[in-house]
Order: structure tokens, then sequence, then C-alpha cells
């Protein structure tokens, strides 16, 4: 399926992109996850599983377990703090 990737602050200037489309055979967001750092190199840096971060699928936060479906937007950013 196609879906839109988006990353945010600290992940985007790592990667050096804010938004790419994607083909996945990822059935959720943890997958999709896997899938990204099984790319490699900065991917693997960046999104790998011992990093901290959230995710949000169409604009809702959510865990792992969300099921991705077709033209969907996943956007990955780091934890903030408030104070």
């Amino acid at each position: 399926m196609k879906i839109t990737l988006r990353y945010f602050a600290s992940i985007r200037e790592a990667l050096g992109v804010g938004q790419e489309s994607w083909q996945t055979q990822a059935q959720t967001v943890a997958q999709l996850r896997q899938e990204l750092v099984a790319r490699g190199g900065v991917y693997a840096d960046t999104l790998g599983t011992t990093r901290a971060l959230r995710a949000a699928l169409d604009q809702d936060l959510c865990d792992g377990s969300a099921a991705l479906h077709e033209g969907c937007e996943v956007a990955f950013f780091p934890p903030v703090t408030g104070g």
C-alpha cells in the first residue's frame, strides 16, 4: 500500500527530509518502523527501536499496534516535554 511518511524536529534534520511517499507491506506502525530501520544507514540510526520517538497515524497519536491503511499518513517525532 502507498502511504505518506512525515518526519519532524530532530528526526527530520537527521534524515534530511520532512516528507516522503512510501510503498509498504507493513500492517502496523511498529512493522513500518522495522521496515524503515531495515533501510539501514541514517534510517536505522534515527528510527531504531532503542530510540525514543512518538508516532501519529492520520494526525492522532498512536502506538505500534495501530493498523495502517491505503493512503494514510504516519508521522514520527521525538518525545517532547513541556513546562
